[in-house]
């Protein structure tokens, strides 16, 4: 009788309901953490769990955290008001998570799951717990579904592009990066080089997987060459141009997709 008693005296938001919906939070965001850390991801297991009860918890806060403040005609407060702070300050986590390497963004699908971990925390909280797996799943689906599926229609079709580097002589350079394009499964179209050339980068500035490299032992030796690379595959060349940058004499490298030319 006086368990019967003590369970009917705990205040709003603190009762068996609340509970059920911060551990639900928590299943599911470890779920997507899981995935995360599987995959070695810089946000893992430990960081959508935590993202997730702690959105479940700030909910619950929202909704029931302020009654004793209420009174009827006089003080009236809004519950989504929290929920809409949790979705600017989740931005943060998001925007530490994503960063540019050589001009190439990484990060971008794991900020965006840690916003989806968050938006599954908040809908547990509110109570939307079917919501929340449904959401759950269609994660899982994106990942496991919609990545190879990209690849694949990735592979139907194959582009021409076009990759620009200024290199120092001597070094044996122009055979690594033949041998660096067709190892990554591009088809060389058109290889020329030439004594005078503009910096890559200069008009292929707008277009994706530009890179340069402006300092370093080799910025000293004196004599430069530049080639232009006609390639043919289906993957963007970001990778490549990154990779080719980091050879020895490379000083600078750009690239980007390219119109066919008309016959």
């Amino acid at each position: 009788m006086s368990a019967h008693v003590t369970a009917l005296s705990l205040p709003y938001g603190e009762r068996l309901p609340e509970f059920a919906n911060l551990f639900f939070a928590f299943v599911l965001a470890s779920l997507i953490g899981l995935e995360r850390q599987v995959r070695q991801k810089s946000a893992g297991l430990r960081t959508h769990a935590l993202v997730g009860v702690g959105a479940a918890l700030f909910m619950e806060v929202s909704k029931f955290g302020f009654f004793d403040l209420l009174a009827p005609g006089r003080v009236v407060l809004d519950p989504s008001r929290v929920a809409a702070q949790i979705v600017t300050g989740i931005g943060f986590i998001g925007g530490g998570l994503i960063f540019v390497r050589r001009d190439i963004v990484r990060g971008l699908t794991t900020a965006a799951v840690v916003w989806v971990t968050c938006a599954v925390g908040m809908a547990c909280g509110a109570g939307l717990v079917l919501l929340a797996v449904a959401v759950t799943a269609g994660h899982f689906i994106t990942i496991f579904v919609y990545t190879p599926l990209s690849q694949r229609i990735g592979r139907a079709r194959p582009q021409t592009w076009e990759v620009r580097l200024a290199y120092h002589t001597g070094l044996g350079v122009l055979p690594q990066v033949l041998a660096t394009c067709t190892s990554r499964g591009y088809e060389i179209v058109d290889v020329q080089v030439t004594e005078n050339g503009e910096e890559p980068g200069t008009d292929l500035d707008d277009r994706p997987g530009r890179q340069r490299e402006e300092t370093g032992p080799v910025a000293l030796l004196p004599r430069q060459l530049f080639v232009t690379l006609r390639l043919r595959g289906t993957a963007p060349v970001h990778d490549l141009v990154a990779e080719l940058s980091e050879l020895m004499g490379v000083r600078a490298a750009a690239g980007g997709d390219v119109s066919e030319p008309s016959e």
